[in-house]
């Protein structure tokens, strides 16, 4: 394991009707003023939204609305949080929705109180910045949406680019995480979204270090049950139990835990982004497929390691007779079988690549060739 300092000054509470029993009295630990911020549709639908709006009202709270956070989200709705929040004089920032409402609700929470231009001298340029920005609270309606860090990834839709960056300061102070409010989910965001745990799990595991330890144990865990979940049938996938275990495991691997002692900076959802942009195709049908290859050729360069993971994380039974690299390939192509049976794409031509060296060097980025990010396993 490397050195890693964890900190957290965030409370996570869980289960239903948290919102309406907590969400008063936490809230009244902060000034009267409160920047309400959603998104397009999911916290409404579900009756989140105004599940929230009742209990500020209840604890005397002024709130100052911002809807409409677009997945990405744009750096444009940042600014215009920002302006609300130092015009309104808000006291706390409060996120309802899914991952993109969380990450404007963190970066609104720094530009509200830097007088600089915070993408230029923090985003764009990977700069430092040290002062105490707005706290924040969220209340995730999506699986996988609800992270206990500052990690925020914004989009400049002018320029056409995106970065992510952490601040831990604009970490959420308290999350409250009720399942109910992902009934409302379609089957298809389940399974989008389930996918999306399992693949952050996957990278983190085979970031660095890979050596058997604590981390990478409580990781394979997640991921096979994780993966359980998602071979269950449509019918089950829908209901409360499995719903509230994807949101818990999202929680899990998003909470910087979990990211203590590793070096990962997510090669595979980079690549991902990208080749999304190129295409016009889902996030998540491109990580699929880039994931699947890079996983294939971790099996060739370390076909050990895979063969171990083959048999602990995807359930595979040896034979007794085969090699590494035929035992790691197994693990692959659970792995094909289990994204198969989600209905998601596994080749390049699913997503309608047709230059296939600009593929390629995609695949070696979401590997980690090139030194550019480290390696889905390190080199020996």
């Amino acid at each position: 394991m490397k050195n890693f300092l964890l900190e957290s000054s965030g409370k996570i509470i869980f289960g239903g009707g948290c919102v309406r029993e907590y969400l008063a009295s936490f809230s009244r630990e902060y000034g009267p003023n409160t920047l309400l911020v959603s998104g397009m549709r999911s916290g409404r639908e579900n009756g989140a939204y105004d599940e929230v709006l009742r209990s500020l009202r209840a604890a005397g709270k002024r709130v100052v609305e911002l809807s409409g956070v677009q997945p990405g989200p744009d750096y444009a709705a940042v600014q215009t949080g920002a302006r609300l929040a130092r015009e309104q004089q808000v006291d706390l920032i409060l996120g309802v929705g899914g991952g993109s409402v969380t990450d404007c609700c963190k970066a609104i929470s720094m530009a509200a109180v830097y007088r600089g231009d915070l993408w230029s001298d923090f985003w764009a340029r990977r700069g430092v910045v040290d002062f105490q920005p707005l706290p924040v609270g969220v209340v995730p309606t999506t699986l996988g949406s609800g992270a206990l860090n500052g990690v925020a990834v914004l989009a400049r839709q002018t320029e056409g680019v995106r970065g992510a960056q952490n601040y831990p300061p604009c970490s959420p102070r308290f999350i409250l995480f009720d399942p109910a409010y992902t009934r409302t989910l379609p089957c298809v965001q389940i399974v989008s979204s389930g996918f999306l745990i399992l693949s952050r799990a996957l990278e983190l595991y085979f970031a660095p270090p890979v050596e058997t330890n604590v981390t990478n144990a409580l990781l394979g865990a997640i991921i096979r049950n994780v993966a359980q979940m998602l071979r269950k049938d449509r019918e089950q996938l829908q209901t409360d139990a499995a719903r509230a275990d994807l949101m818990w495991a999202g929680a899990l691997v998003g909470n910087g835990l979990l990211q203590a002692g590793k070096q990962c900076r997510y090669p595979c959802r980079r690549a991902a982004l990208r080749l999304s942009a190129d295409t016009g195709r889902p996030f998540a049908h491109c990580l699929s497929v880039l994931q699947l290859e890079a996983y294939r050729i971790a099996c060739k360069e370390d076909p050990v390691k895979l063969s171990q993971t083959a048999v602990a994380v995807w359930g595979v039974i040896p034979a007794g007779k085969e090699d590494s690299e035929t035992l790691a390939l197994a693990g692959a192509n659970a792995l094909e079988s289990l994204l198969h049976g989600l209905g998601l794409p596994t080749q390049p031509q699913d997503l309608g690549v047709t230059d296939s060296s600009d593929f390629q060097t995609l695949v070696a980025q979401a590997a980690g060739a090139g030194g550019e990010h480290p390696p889905l396993l390190p080199a020996v």
